[in-house]
C-alpha cells in the first residue's frame, strides 16, 4: 500500500520474559503474529459481521460511549474540514449495542456514514469481555488501560500517544504506518491546542500525500514503517511512536492494552512543552540556547551528571522523585502559575 517502506519487524509469539527483555527495551515496533488468536472474540472473526456484533452487543452494559459519525464523503478520514478548522464529523453519545446495530446497518448502503467508536474501556461499557482478553505480555501488577475500538472503513491520521500500546486486532484487518518521534519536523502537524483526542494529527493525507505542499513527508517515509495486520495479530508500539492507520473492513475492530514505563499517576511532559510555550519559545536565541544547555544538564544527561558532587541527601528535588518532592514541584508550580496569571489579568492588554 505504501511503496517502498519497509516493514516493522514481525515475529512469533512470545512469553512475557521474551518481551520485556528483547522487545520492550528496543524501542521499536513489532508485530506479534497470532499472540492473541486464541481469544474468543477472535474466534468470531472468521463468521459474519452479525454474529460478531451480537456477541459483542451481548456483553456490554447501557453505559453511553462516544461515536464519531462523518459523511462517506470523507472517505472515513476523520480531521478539520479545509479551511474551516471545523471537524468534518460529529460527536453522538449510545450504547455499544446500538452502535453495533448502526454499523450493521451501514454495511447494506451504498454510500455508507462513517462511524467510529474507539478509546472504549472495558471495564466501564464491556466488563464481561475483559476477562476473556487476558494479556498475558503484562504483569498482573501493571497499569493498565484496556480499550475496545470499532467502526467501519476509516482512516486515522498519523498522530502520537504517550502511553505504550499493544493493539490486537480481533476483526478485520489493519494496515499501520509508523513513524519515529524524530520525523515529527517532516509531518506537519496541526495545532497542540485544537485536536481530536489530545494529540495532535498531521496535517497531510498519508494515502495520497501531497508533496508540493509538504516536501518534507517524503523525509518521514524514508524512516517510516508499515505493518499489516490480520485476526489475532498484535502490533507493539513504543511510545510517541507517530502511527497512521487504516481499517478497511465493512466491520473492524481491535483491543489496545495501554500502559507507562513509570507510575501511571506521573503528569505528562505535554504540560512541560505548553509551560514551555509560556516561557522559553520567545525568549532571544542566546537565551534560548544557554536554557537548552540547562535542560540537557538537569533532565536529558545520566541522572547524577548533576548531582554526583553532592554529599548523599542533599540534592532535593534534583535526586530521586519522591511523593512528598512530587507535591513540593506541584505546589511551587501552581503558586507560580497563578501568580503569573492574576499579574496578567489586571495589566492593560
Amino acid at each position: 500500500m505504501w511503496d517502498n517502506v519497509r516493514s516493522a519487524r514481525a515475529i512469533a509469539p512470545l512469553d512475557r520474559a521474551a518481551f520485556e527483555q528483547d522487545i520492550y527495551p528496543a524501542g521499536q515496533p513489532v508485530v506479534l503474529k497470532g499472540q492473541v488468536a486464541s481469544w474468543p472474540i477472535v474466534a468470531l472473526a472468521g463468521g459474519s459481521d452479525r454474529a460478531f456484533c451480537d456477541a459483542l452487543a451481548a456483553q456490554a452494559n447501557t453505559q453511553p460511549t462516544q461515536l464519531w459519525a462523518g459523511p462517506s464523503t470523507i472517505g472515513g478520514r476523520y480531521g478539520f474540514a479545509e479551511g474551516t478548522g471545523a471537524e468534518n464529523f460529529e460527536r453522538k453519545l449510545a450504547p455499544l449495542a446500538d452502535i453495533c446495530a448502526l454499523l450493521l446497518r451501514a454495511t447494506s448502503e451504498p454510500a455508507p456514514p462513517g462511524m467510529f467508536a474507539g478509546a472504549i474501556n472495558l471495564a466501564d461499557h464491556v466488563p464481561g469481555l475483559l476477562p476473556k482478553v487476558p494479556m498475558p505480555l503484562l504483569g498482573e501488577e501493571r497499569h493498565r488501560l484496556t480499550s475496545l475500538w470499532i467502526g467501519n472503513p476509516g482512516r486515522t491520521a498519523a498522530h502520537w500517544d504517550l502511553p505504550d500500546n499493544l493493539s490486537c486486532v480481533v476483526r478485520g484487518q489493519r494496515r499501520y504506518l509508523l513513524f519515529p518521534p524524530d520525523q515529527i519536523g517532516n509531518l506537519y502537524l496541526g495545532p497542540i491546542d485544537r485536536t481530536l483526542a489530545g494529540q495532535p494529527i498531521s496535517m497531510v493525507d498519508c494515502d495520497a500525500p501531497d508533496l508540493a505542499r509538504f516536501p518534507r513527508y517524503a523525509e518521514a517515509l524514508a524512516h517510516a514503517q508499515q505493518a499489516i495486520l490480520e485476526p489475532g495479530d498484535v502490533l507493539f508500539i513504543p511510545s510517541m511512536w507517530f502511527h497512521h492507520v487504516v481499517s478497511p473492513a465493512p466491520i473492524g475492530a481491535q483491543v489496545n492494552f495501554w500502559w507507562r514505563a513509570n507510575d501511571a499517576a506521573t503528569m505528562s511532559p505535554q504540560s512541560t512543552l505548553l509551560h514551555a510555550l509560556l516561557t522559553l519559545r520567545d525568549l532571544p536565541a542566546n537565551e534560548r540556547s544557554a536554557w537548552r544547555a540547562f535542560f540537557d544538564h538537569y533532565i536529558f544527561d545520566t541522572p547524577d551528571a548533576a548531582t554526583a558532587h553532592f554529599t548523599p541527601g542533599t540534592a532535593g528535588v534534583l535526586g530521586p522523585m519522591t511523593r512528598d518532592l512530587e507535591l513540593q514541584l506541584a505546589e511551587r508550580l501552581v503558586k507560580e502559575l497563578a501568580g503569573w496569571h492574576n499579574r496578567r489579568l489586571t495589566e492593560t492588554p
